[in-house]
This record gives structure tokens, C-alpha cells and sequence, in this order.
């Protein structure tokens, strides 16, 4: 199994409102956020302090609402043969909701999970001295630290990403009615989980938290900012805090960090 397949490698932020987007994180999370200049997607880079990107912004026309795209955080993870694990998606009742597309970046496509859940698959093109993305750290400031889906269906879900991205169940937490809170790993990293979708939740997906330097700080952040706190905070296991919000912009988001007092 190579390394790249199945490596979270890339974020990106729809929405109607890049400007207040750009105000928004910045604010809360520390990130520095290029506006896009260039047609047709002027598409807008998010990086952290010091500089390394992590993702981008892309700014939601009136046409691509109109197709049903809405405010959303979308993950990219890696492949080395994007057709061929597009195919897998696909053979394995997933759907493309955007077909291949191919930039001096790399190859990229945007799918569907047969359960709801959307994100890009992306063979990239990063050059022989590119560093290796720091777009998912578990424990870096300004990087994603950590990927959550609800689904709609657990096992057929676990079944579904394990065999198409080599992703390894490592360990699991009973949540009571809310079932079982699977922990997955790849390369050896625990990099996120998956649960059953909670009845209150109308659309399984991925949730992407992003890792605070200072929990508080962030919070009182982003509730200044103008975000809508729907759970938390509250600490989970390893010492961390999270809250699960919707950004001002109608984006969902969340947080996880720890607090420094």
C-alpha cells in the first residue's frame, strides 16, 4: 500500500462570502488567507504562520449555488492513480459530483460516499523539492488535527474506506445510543474516526477539526466573530477541547485544542 493513498492532503472552504471568511479564520485561528485573483475560480490559499498552506478558499458563484453547491469544508485526500480509485469510488455505489479536473498542481475530482458524505480525491503534482503536506498534523497549530465522518451506515461505511484507502481501525469507544466511535489510522497515525449518524444530524459527512494553540482563545475568537456554537465545548480523551460550530458564512466548522490554564 503507498503512502499518499489514503493521506489527508488539503482543505478547502466554500463559501458565499470569501472576504468575511478571510476575517473570520484569521481572526480565530491564526491563518493567513490570499484572496484569489485568477479566473475562472479565483481560488484563495489558506496558510498557517509559517507559512506552509493547508488549503484553500474557493468563493461560491451564483451559478454554482444554483447547481446546489452551499457553504462546506471539503477534504482532499491523496491517490497516486486518480482514475483508478475514482473507479473504486464509483464501483463501490459512491458517485463523482465533479468530474477529473487538471491543474499544474495536480488531478483532482470531487465525490460522494454512497451515504452522503462529499470529498475531493486528488493526485497532485507537488515537484521533486515539495515538502509533504502539512495539511493534517495531529498535533500542529493551524493544521487540521483531526477528520470525523457520520455516516449512515457504519458497517457497510468502515468497509467501504478501509478497502478503497488502506485506512486501518485502530481502537473504538462505545458512545452509549449514539453507538460505536470507531477510530481509524493510516501509515500508523490515528487521524480521525467515524460514527453512526446521530438521529438529530439530517446529512451524514465529514467533519474536519481544526487545532487550536489555544482552545479558549479560539473559541472566544470565533464567538466574537459571529459563529454559532452547536456543541461544546467540551474536553474529550487525550486532554483536548472541542466545539462544533457553523462559521458566520453558514460553513460548519470545528475546533479542537488544548487550554493553556
Amino acid at each position: 500500500m503507498d503512502k499518499l493513498l489514503g493521506s489527508w492532503i488539503w482543505y478547502e472552504l466554500m463559501t458565499k462570502d470569501a472576504a468575511g471568511a478571510k476575517a473570520f479564520y484569521e481572526a480565530t485561528v491564526g491563518w493567513s488567507i490570499a484572496p484569489g485573483a485568477e479566473p475562472p475560480l479565483f481560488y484563495g490559499h489558506i496558510a498557517r504562520a509559517d507559512g506552509r498552506a493547508i488549503g484553500g478558499v474557493l468563493p461560491l458563484s451564483e451559478d454554482m449555488l444554483a447547481q446546489g453547491a452551499h457553504p462546506m469544508w471539503v477534504g482532499y485526500i491523496g491517490t497516486d492513480d486518480l482514475d483508478a480509485t475514482l473507479a473504486q469510488v464509483v464501483a463501490r455505489g459512491g458517485r463523482a459530483l465533479m468530474p477529473r479536473m487538471d491543474i499544474d498542481e495536480g488531478s483532482f475530482a470531487m465525490v460522494m460516499d454512497p451515504w452522503g458524505a462529499s470529498f475531493y480525491l486528488m493526485q497532485p503534482n507537488p515537484g521533486p523539492d515539495a515538502p509533504p503536506s502539512v495539511a493534517f498534523s495531529p498535533t500542529e497549530a493551524q493544521s487540521v488535527g483531526w477528520n470525523e465522518l457520520y455516516t449512515g451506515d457504519f458497517d457497510a461505511a468502515l468497509a467501504f474506506y478501509t478497502e478503497i484507502f488502506g485506512w486501518e481501525p485502530a481502537g473504538s469507544m462505545d458512545m452509549g445510543n449514539f453507538g460505536t466511535y470507531q477510530f481509524l489510522a493510516h501509515n500508523g497515525v490515528t487521524f480521525g474516526a467515524m460514527m453512526p449518524k446521530p438521529p438529530h444530524v439530517p446529512v451524514g459527512g465529514w467533519n474536519h477539526y481544526i487545532r487550536a494553540a489555544d482552545f479558549d482563545a479560539a473559541h472566544r475568537a470565533a464567538v466574537a466573530g459571529g459563529a454559532n456554537v452547536l456543541h461544546g465545548p467540551v474536553e474529550v480523551p487525550g486532554g483536548d477541547w472541542i466545539i462544533n460550530a457553523m462559521d458566520p458564512q453558514g460553513a460548519a466548522f470545528a475546533i479542537v485544542g488544548q487550554k493553556l490554564v
